[in-house]
């Protein structure tokens, strides 16, 4: 197989962790004969630093030219701390979901026994949590009309959806529910909104097309108090943009580290790929950055891509990795390795190079102080 695939490495410690990935889709495109050939491109602070806009015209002709999109992160302190910025590297992001239309943010939350202990939740209520949480992405209140008083001392934000809106991310999240455990939750706030009250018409009468699916309701403020209190009881979340934001990042601590977690925004014809964590530029440049959301947002690429085979690999290689503690500074502040290393071993892991983690291991370099 033949791929073309955008490179949007941006900002902070996005080009270390992509370059992990990028390291290993090469060991797995000569694993099993396939050729992923990568075109870069600007995008957020380091766009702007070049050509004074956060997405260049050029960035988004090369992502709507590609296969897939895989990218890192954006944000920079310099413009994080300057509330007059008119441009800002996050603009860079929305910009190119809007402009490729991706419409459902896809977002897994897989728990590690090995990193249980990282987790602000007891080990026994993260037994057996697999969670995947869709998000509509281009719609309702962070794209809605936004007006402040010219006074300054009032302000409204529009919160708009609309039926085929609903509609398209929530077949998706049916399809997802039905190569699941057959559950479906959606989360709104019904009770007080009328968007919530659409979305909820629109996937209950949608729901009698998917009868092999049980789905059930909750208001968003009952949903973020049962992630916390039994997160197994989740299967396929689907919720609309702001509820989508807020109750996937509280997800993402379930993990024990925002650095484990991959995510892929899909529309109609295009998809991004994309590790949860931001730009991190405390990290940047310091090679201690957790590659492994990067990483395993590669998996899901290769899933778009149907390449199954290929995508379980990674996930093999990243799980083998965590038993056998072959971990970065974020998991294991004393004995760690390097962003590069990680990627380097599981590298090893695809290649066959690595057969016995105990044998292996005083071949590998020694855990990192940095």
């Amino acid at each position: 197989m033949v791929k073309k695939i955008a490179l949007l490495e941006g900002d902070g410690i996005g080009p270390e962790v992509t370059a992990q990935a990028v390291k290993i889709l090469h060991a797995l495109a000569e694993k099993f004969g396939h050729q992923f050939h990568f075109e870069k491109a600007l995008i957020g602070a380091a766009a702007i630093d070049a050509t004074s806009s956060a997405l260049p015209q050029e960035t988004v002709d090369v992502c709507k030219n590609a296969d897939a999109v895989f990218f890192g992160a954006v944000g920079d302190p310099k413009y994080d701390n300057d509330p007059n910025a008119k441009v800002r590297p996050e603009q860079g992001i929305l910009g190119i979901r809007k402009s490729l239309q991706l419409f459902a943010n896809i977002r897994p939350v897989t728990t590690y026994e090995t990193l249980h202990h990282l987790s602000p939740l007891k080990s026994k209520q993260l037994e057996g949590v697999d969670i995947v949480i869709l998000r509509e992405l281009t719609g309702g209140i962070y794209f809605g009309k936004k007006q402040t008083s010219a006074d300054g001392q009032s302000a409204s934000d529009e919160c708009s959806y609309n039926r085929m809106e609903i509609e398209r991310i929530a077949k998706l999240a049916f399809a997802y529910a039905q190569q699941r455990k057959k559950k479906l939750t959606l989360v709104d706030k019904a009770n007080v909104l009328d968007t919530s009250r659409l979305w909820r018409k629109v996937v209950q009468e949608m729901a009698a097309i998917y009868s092999d699916v049980a789905v059930d309701y909750m208001f968003v403020d009952n949903a973020a108090m049962q992630l916390i209190i039994n997160p197994a009881q989740f299967d396929v979340i689907l919720t609309e943009n702001m509820f989508g934001d807020i109750i996937s990042d509280e997800a993402s601590v379930l993990s024990g580290s925002l650095g484990m977690l991959p995510s892929a925004s899909i529309g109609d014809s295009a998809a991004l790929f994309e590790p949860i964590h931001g730009s991190y530029p405390q990290a940047a440049g310091k090679n201690i950055a957790n590659p492994t959301g990067s990483i395993l947002s590669a998996a899901m690429m290769l899933d778009y891509f149907e390449l199954f085979k290929e995508a379980t690999l990674i996930r093999e290689a990243v799980e083998w990795a965590l038993k056998n503690n072959y971990v970065t500074k974020d998991i294991d502040s004393t004995n760690y390795y390097s962003t590069t290393q990680i990627g380097d071993i599981i590298c090893d892991f695809i290649s066959g190079k690595i057969t016995n983690a105990r044998d292996n291991r005083e071949a590998l370099q020694n855990p990192a102080v940095i």
